[in-house]
C-alpha cells in the first residue's frame, strides 16, 4: 500500500475511531484517493458508530410539484418550463388535495412538496395550500426549498423570516435543502444564474432554526464542479450545522444530463459513492445521510449503505424532476425493506425527524 493511501487509511481511522474532525486539506486528500474500499469502510465505521443499532431506514412520501413553471432558468433542469408554454401547469388546492389524499391511503407519513419560481403567485396560493392540507391531513409538511422561499420573498415583498412564520402558523413543519446544487458562487453562476446566491441559501436556513423549525440540506454534483468546490459545500453546510442545528439529514445526488441545457455526461457509481463516503467523514455534526436510489437505482443504493448512508429515503410515489431527464427508478416499500436487509441491516420505517415509527419487524412486503 503506497504512503499517501496509508496516510489516508490513518487518518480515517482517527475519523471513525476518535471523531477527529477533518480539515479543508484532509477532506480533499480524501477526494483525491481513489481506494474505494478505504474510504467505504472508513464510512461505514463511522455510521455504525452513530447508529450502533444495525437499523437503517425509510420515509412513506410523496413528492408534489405544484408547478414546473419556473423564471430561474437553471440550465441543469429539464423539469422546469417558461410562463406561457404550452405545457406549463400550476396545480390547484382540490388537485394538490387529491394527490396528498391518495398518499395518507398509500401510508404516508410525510409530503415533500416544491415547485418551480412562478412568477406570478401570490403568497396566499401557498398559505392557503398549507392550510387546506394541514385541515383534512395529519401528515408531515415538508414543503418549500429555499431558492422558493428566497423567490417568494421577492414577489411578496416580506422577510426571509416573515414568509416562513406565515408558513409555519399555515401549517407547514420543515423545509427540504433543495436548490443548494453546490454552494460555490462561481459555480452557481454556471448553472444557476438566476437562482438564489450560496448566502442567500444560508440565510434562509438559519431563519428556519431561529424560529425553531427543522431542515435537510443536499448537494447535487457531477456538473460543472471541482472537488474544491464539493469540499467548500460540504463545510459550509457544516459551519452552519455547527451555530444552528437545523439539519436532520445530508443528501447527496447526482446530476443527470438527459433534456438538460447543460448537457455532458452522468457520473457513475463510483464517484458517486467516493462523495457518499467522503460526505460521511466530513460531515460529523449531522447525524443522517441519506442515499439516493432514485438517481443511483436499488443496486447502488444498497451498496451505499455500507458507504455511509444510514438511509434509504423514500419510497417516492411520486416523482417529476429526475423523470423529466428520461431517468426513472422505481421502489416499493416492499424494494427498500428487502435492500436494506440484504445489506445486512433491519428496516425500518421512519417519520421525518428520523423516529422510527415501525419496530423493523413487519414482515416484508
Amino acid at each position: 500500500m503506497s504512503g499517501f493511501a496509508m496516510s489516508v487509511e490513518a487518518l480515517i481511522e482517527a475519523v471513525a475511531v476518535d471523531g477527529r474532525r477533518l480539515t479543508h486539506r484532509e477532506a480533499l486528500n480524501l477526494f483525491e484517493c481513489d481506494d474505494l474500499a478505504i474510504l467505504g469502510l472508513g464510512a461505514d465505521r463511522v455510521c455504525n458508530r452513530l447508529h450502533p443499532e444495525n437499523i437503517r431506514t425509510y420515509v412513506i412520501d410523496r413528492n408534489i410539484n405544484y408547478t414546473n413553471v419556473c423564471v430561474s432558468g437553471c440550465r441543469f433542469c429539464a423539469f422546469f418550463r417558461a410562463p406561457g408554454s404550452p405545457d406549463a401547469y400550476v396545480l390547484t388546492h382540490e388537485q394538490v388535495l387529491a394527490r396528498v389524499e391518495e398518499a395518507v391511503q398509500l401510508g404516508a407519513t410525510q409530503i415533500l412538496m416544491q415547485g418551480g419560481l412562478h412568477p406570478d403567485l401570490p403568497l396566499s396560493y401557498y398559505t392557503g395550500l398549507l392550510k387546506a392540507i394541514r385541515s383534512q391531513f395529519g401528515v408531515h409538511l415538508h414543503c418549500f426549498s429555499p431558492p422558493e422561499i428566497v423567490h417568494i420573498c421577492r414577489v411578496s415583498g416580506l422577510s426571509i423570516r416573515k414568509v416562513l412564520e406565515q408558513f409555519r402558523e399555515a401549517g407547514l413543519d420543515s423545509l427540504p435543502g433543495g436548490g443548494a446544487e453546490v454552494l460555490s458562487d462561481d459555480v452557481r453562476k454556471r448553472v444557476s444564474p438566476d437562482k438564489c446566491s450560496t448566502e442567500e441559501w444560508l440565510e434562509v436556513m438559519r431563519a428556519v432554526a431561529d424560529i425553531d423549525m427543522r431542515a435537510t440540506a443536499t448537494m447535487m454534483f457531477g456538473h460543472v464542479e471541482s472537488s474544491e468546490d464539493r469540499i467548500e459545500h460540504l463545510l459550509r453546510i457544516r459551519k452552519l450545522q455547527d451555530e444552528t442545528n437545523v439539519f436532520t439529514a445530508f443528501i447527496p445526488w447526482t446530476y443527470q444530463s438527459g433534456n438538460t441545457a447543460l448537457g455532458g455526461l452522468t457520473l457513475g457509481a463510483h464517484e458517486y459513492l467516493k462523495t457518499l463516503a467522503v460526505s460521511r467523514l466530513v460531515l460529523d455534526n449531522i447525524p443522517n445521510i441519506q442515499a439516493s436510489w432514485v438517481t443511483q437505482g436499488l443496486a447502488i443504493a444498497q451498496v451505499a449503505l455500507r458507504f455511509g448512508a444510514n438511509d434509504l429515503g423514500s419510497t417516492m410515489i411520486e416523482e417529476n424532476v429526475v423523470a423529466a431527464t428520461g431517468l426513472s427508478f422505481g421502489a416499493t416499500t416492499g424494494d427498500l425493506r428487502r435492500n436494506i436487509k440484504a445489506a445486512g441491516f433491519t428496516p425500518a420505517q421512519r417519520d421525518t425527524q428520523y423516529r422510527i415509527i415501525t419496530n423493523g419487524d413487519t414482515p416484508l412486503c
